[in-house]
């Protein structure tokens, strides 16, 4: 059992990099739709469950708090208004004259690299933003509400901030014209990286915790301090944290009994309770 927590503490992480994104450009180059990104995404879910259940960073996160049917019921929701937004892509690309400037012979894994490189900017800057803003911190402290992470409850999103995140992702990638299939790929890439990033797995990725937005490095951000949780606001990469200065890293990452909502110890649990409480302006 020792020799398989190793494995899973070493290898999971790059495994689901390489493996997971290969396969869905595989798809995609051969006339694949979003179901099947869907099913393969379903693996990714399973293969997290069990990593976490082999090698946890933290054993009491893999115990369900009454949380686990909220949780899928946020990435159903979620994971759909993406797929839905995707959609729309061609009716807006057709409206912008210059879009054809998206390097469209480029391979497809080199577009999505280029895809992931702009909107992480966006989302990062989106995502800064939503810690300063009063307004934007009550639709995103809902994300911050669980006391415990694992790889599904990285998807626990209001829809309203996950669709003001995509936009801010996005519209750079819009406005020069990237083609549906791409944005396919990149909407797939995001939602694993939400399971690496949120995941209960002792991931141990040496130096590249400095740069890969992952668990080891994310979990400093859902502290329920909120001076301490100020940091690592990267969705795939820290670049823009080492440039914003909001980059934190180090062996105290936090444990159970010390996440949350900053200052909302009380924040309701159940999903339609948590689409709500952001319009409580008396709270």
């Amino acid at each position: 059992m020792a020799v398989l927590q190793s494995v899973v503490r070493y290898a999971y992480a790059p495994f689901v990099l390489l493996f997971f994104p290969s396969v869905a450009i595989a798809i995609v180059a051969g006339g694949g739709a979003a179901i099947e990104l869907g099913g393969l995404f379903l693996v990714a879910v399973g293969l997290s469950f069990a990593a976490e259940a082999i090698s946890p960073y933290e054993q009491t996160w893999n115990k369900e708090r009454a949380d686990r049917a909220r949780d899928f019921a946020h990435a159903v929701v979620n994971e759909g208004s993406v797929a839905l937004s995707v959609l729309a892509i061609p009716l807006i690309a057709a409206q912008i004259p210059w879009s054809g400037v998206w390097p469209g012979d480029w391979s497809l894994g080199a577009q999505l690299a280029l895809a992931i490189l702009v909107a992480d900017a966006g989302i990062t800057l989106a995502h800064r933003a939503s810690h300063r803003l009063p307004i934007l911190w009550r639709f995103h402290a809902v994300h911050h509400s669980p006391t415990r992470m694992y790889g599904l409850n990285g998807l626990l999103k209001h829809p309203l901030h996950q669709g003001f995140e995509t936009l801010c992702g996005t519209t750079p990638l819009v406005l020069l014209g990237m083609p549906i299939d791409v944005a396919m790929l990149l909407g797939f890439a995001a939602a694993v990286q939400l399971l690496l990033q949120h995941s209960n797995v002792d991931i141990r990725i040496g130096p590249l915790v400095h740069v890969w937005a992952i668990a080891p490095g994310h979990r400093h951000h859902h502290r329920a301090d909120g001076h301490r949780g100020d940091v690592n606001f990267g969705l795939f990469t820290t670049f823009w944290d080492h440039l914003l200065g909001s980059y934190a890293s180090g062996a105290d990452a936090p444990r159970d009994g010390e996440l949350g909502a900053v200052g909302r110890a009380d924040y309701p649990t159940p999903y339609l309770r948590q689409l709500i409480e952001p319009f409580r302006f008396g709270r």
